[in-house]
């Protein structure tokens, strides 16, 4: 799908409320005397004499840096047990030395299966998925 125009219900550019209208007179009147009350204490506390939140037009001066920042870091050295690690033996194959399994059968989907006699081998050829 490519871009898709939605309809005005959708908007975030701070669409304006109309008048507001109330239950009735009684709500009316009780929201008049909490506005009255709100702007009574606003101007008790003289809020409008503060700063705005819009950052100030005025220009920062220069940053003046005396030395360049240099990551201090501490150095760890490795462990040197004594034993050369630059080599490594290699381990031995894993070899079955035994006489009960006479081999290995593949059933459905790649399962590998140990075959310990005739008759078993038979019924893994023979089965189906």
């Amino acid at each position: 799908m490519s871009m898709h125009l939605e309809g005005p219900w959708l908007t975030t550019s701070g669409k304006k409320k109309g008048k507001q209208k109330f239950r009735s007179a009684e709500e009316a009147r009780k929201a008049r005397e909490l506005d009255e009350s709100w702007q009574a204490l606003k101007h008790k506390w003289d809020s409008s004499a503060k700063k705005s939140t819009k950052p100030s037009k005025h220009k920062a001066g220069t940053l003046v840096v005396n030395k360049p920042y240099v990551r201090q870091t501490k150095h760890y050295p490795s462990l040197n047990n004594g034993i050369d690690s630059d080599s490594a033996t290699l381990s031995n194959k894993q070899v079955y030395t035994g006489d009960k399994i006479i081999g290995i059968g593949t059933m459905h989907k790649s399962n590998a299966v140990p075959i310990f006699n005739n008759d078993e081998a038979k019924e893994i050829s023979s089965m189906r998925r």
